[in-house]
């Protein structure tokens, strides 16, 4: 099969527009920051230097885009996605719980980083303006509100949908990519010197030879890789072969551009914003258009981590961990394409609260990273468990090397979280409260609801059957199945004597894999009584009345089944709060709401 150069093209340049502006746009702070807590010497120069290299090459390469990309679901990739790969491999029983919560918490903390990614790297591009002739004193809080008009604009277009802007983003990116590579080279040509960086005894020198305080700079380093994770996050929508082929363009211009800076720095020590003063002092009549350029790839990079966090929660809607939202669907081509208003606008208040309370880009990556190295950290940990329960010994050991990696940097940005780290686990706490009120939640009104068993249910129908006159026509009721029979069925059949020609109770299962839907009748259980099971991927979204119309089912209409909570605990008041606030699963599968009728039921809790 011949491929067209277009298809090529579109292959190589849709990624660079939606995965990789995150870890693109990090080298407008990384050694910034990095040099706020060590001294500027050309030892440490090279010595930080190697370390970037080899923490990109180690937790982007080798982690990433190596290991985690041979681990996927139906080409799908993620937290959720290692979930559902590691759980079937457990034995039931704690192992499972653990690996639950462990994957709240990575889920979390992707949240908790999605905050912070857009307002460090647009403040950070921002700050450009400072080096314009005319700009040098303009104002931290200039700065800021400008930054916030950015991120407003940015939330603000969501609803719309970003297919159509999402076409230019790869060519910008390629400018972008193209200009860090370009920038670097000049500077290397002045100090080649700096390639010896490529060795890793300097980066094992400079952690021998400053002991905790290098242990600690490695917290400012890993703002090198903050982003890595979003080629394995993103594998779904783009596949496997397009990001990696990317990546190698993208690592390339990464690594030659901190080589640059570092050539930049040897030149002139005392520099502070690295890559603009850098550009500058290249091509002073060109920096207006470099620094338009750089707000224009942290924006895109904002872009992509707010489609993730739709995709993480829409993921996270549909395994049944977090409450329903209400979802919009942006593109008629494009599946992933969606909307969630009520996640859009949580992530821009509390963008607005991050840049607000932090003010400037480098105070925020004191912030930045804690939550980066414990997604990485968890993905270590649960890929070489798969690697070694499937007995893939080679790949088992790699991934731990890699986890000890990831550990490490964990460790070293534990120390900020008195310096404004606790303002990510404050934001990721959100998430995780949600998920454990929710699962718990909904687990105990199941036990709560006291559903009947299958034979009793079968029998009393049959009975009412006989010696009633059915009502004309088709009636659906939604069950997970025949086994646990739910109260509503039982209250509307027995109680209130609704017994239709046709009953069709329709269970709707979540797939393991993330695309395609499959349904089927199963066998008559008694005269007009039939079960319509309807299988659906974890990320497909459903078109139900079509689905009745394949399947020649035209309902009179749909019932399904409301709680009243009755409680005085105050846990679970909020609990119920939540469920009457999110739409329910049946506005979610968006059925026709002419035919529904909600039936409730008192629940004590």
């Amino acid at each position: 099969m011949a491929h067209h150069p277009e298809s090529k093209i579109k292959s190589f340049l849709q990624p660079l527009g939606l995965v990789f502006g995150d870890i693109g746009t990090s080298p407008i702070y990384t050694l910034t920051v990095v040099f706020l807590l060590t001294e500027r010497s050309e030892a440490h120069f090279i010595g930080i230097l190697s370390l970037i290299i080899w923490t990109i090459t180690i937790l982007v390469s080798v982690e990433y885009a190596w290991l985690a990309m041979s681990l996927s679901k139906k080409g799908e990739g993620g937290t959720i996605v290692l979930k559902e790969i590691l759980a079937p491999m457990l034995k039931p029983g704690r192992r499972i719980g653990v690996v639950a919560v462990l994957s709240f918490i990575g889920i979390s903390l992707l949240i908790g980083d999605g905050v912070i990614t857009p307002a460090i790297s647009i403040l950070s591009a921002v700050e450009g303006a400072l080096l314009i002739p005319g700009f040098e004193k303009t104002p931290v809080d200039a700065l800021v509100i400008a930054a916030a008009l950015i991120a407003i604009a940015l939330f603000a277009i969501q609803r719309k949908g970003t297919e159509k802007v999402g076409g230019a983003f790869g060519p910008i990116m390629v400018i972008w990519f193209c200009a860090l590579a370009g920038s670097g080279i000049l500077a290397i040509v002045q100090e080649p010197h700096v390639l010896k960086a490529l060795n890793p005894y300097f980066a094992l020198d400079f952690l021998m030879q400053n002991g905790l305080t290098g242990f600690f700079v490695l917290s400012a380093v890993i703002l090198c890789a903050t982003g890595g994770e979003a080629l394995y996050a993103d594998m779904g929508h783009l596949g496997r072969k397009p990001i990696v082929n990317a990546w190698y363009f993208v690592c390339t211009a990464l690594l030659l551009n901190y080589m640059g800076q570092t050539a930049y720095l040897i030149q002139n020590p005392q520099a502070k914003n690295v890559l603009f003063e850098m550009i500058y002092h290249q091509a002073s009549l060109l920096y207006v258009p470099f620094l338009i350029l750089s707000i224009l790839a942290t924006v895109i990079a904002s872009q992509a981590m707010i489609s993730g966090m739709f995709s993480i929660v829409y993921q996270s809607m549909t395994t049944r961990i977090m409450p329903i939202f209400k979802v919009e669907y942006t593109s008629k081509e494009m599946h992933s394409q969606i909307y969630i208003g009520a996640v859009n606008w949580f992530l821009l208040c509390a963008v607005l609260f991050v840049m607000y309370e932090f003010r400037e880009s480098e105070k925020l990556a004191a912030a930045y990273g804690l939550a980066v190295t414990g997604t990485m950290a968890l993905t270590g940990l649960f890929m070489t468990w798969i690697f070694w329960l499937k007995r893939k010994t080679a790949f088992a050991a790699l991934s731990a090397a890699v986890f000890c990696v990831n550990v490490v940097y964990l460790l070293a940005n534990i120390y900020k979280i008195p310096h404004g780290g606790y303002w990510s686990l404050i934001i990721a706490a959100i998430p995780f409260a949600l998920i454990l009120l929710y699962t718990r939640g909904q687990k105990r009104l199941y036990q709560r609801l006291r559903p009947m068993d299958r034979a009793p249910f079968l029998a009393e129908y049959a009975n009412r059957r006989e010696n009633m006159n059915p009502i004309e026509g088709t009636a659906l009721f939604f069950s997970r199945g025949l086994d646990k029979v739910p109260p509503y069925m039982v209250n509307t059949m027995f109680e209130n004597g609704v017994v239709y020609e046709d009953n069709i109770i329709v269970s709707l299962v979540r797939r393991d894999d993330p695309f395609g839907i499959a349904w089927f009748f199963r066998d008559e259980q008694v005269a007009g009584l039939r079960i319509f099971e309807i299988q659906i991927g974890y990320m497909e979204i459903p078109n139900m009345e079509q689905v009745f119309r394949e399947a020649s089912i035209f309902p009179r209409t749909i019932f399904y089944g409301v709680e009243d909570i009755s409680t005085r605990s105050f846990i679970w008041k909020v609990f119920s709060v939540i469920k009457r606030l999110t739409p329910s699963f049946v506005q979610f599968y968006r059925m026709p709401p002419h035919l529904l009728h909600g039936v409730v039921t008192r629940v004590e809790m």
